[in-house]
């Protein structure tokens, strides 16, 4: 049997879920699919500068992990934009992050940003 599948700490759902090249021909195309984990990792590595270790830690997996799923979205997106196909983002393995984690405030965490902090931060 199978060691069942880990799910990965994601700070947010992204708040645009969909991107749609501009077409002239308007022909039916496949939507490259960009699972939550997988957009996760491209924007705390790519976006918020992490390195790969601290983007496992972050979302708690082990940093062979982190590589695989971000060596994959990257594989993704370049497909995507190289073919000029429309980028889906949903599904895969996560759990939202309620803001309580040991990397909740350290740059990477949504929640922590524009004074969105949680109650137990809040009374210290």
């Amino acid at each position: 049997m199978s060691r069942p599948r880990k799910r990965r700490n994601v700070c947010c759902l992204p708040q645009i879920n969909e991107f749609m090249p501009i077409r002239a021909d308007g022909t039916p195309h496949e939507i490259v699919v960009l699972a939550v984990d997988e957009y996760e990792a491209i924007r705390l590595i790519d976006d918020e500068g992490l390195s790969q270790e601290e983007c496992s830690d972050y979302m708690n997996v082990a940093r062979t992990t982190a590589q695989q799923i971000y060596a994959n979205a990257r594989k993704k997106i370049a497909h995507a934009l190289v073919e000029g196909l429309p980028i889906r983002i949903e599904g895969g393995d996560y759990r939202i992050c309620n803001g309580t984690g040991k990397f909740c405030g350290r740059g990477g965490c949504h929640m922590h940003r524009g004074g969105r902090r949680h109650a137990t931060e809040q009374e210290e």
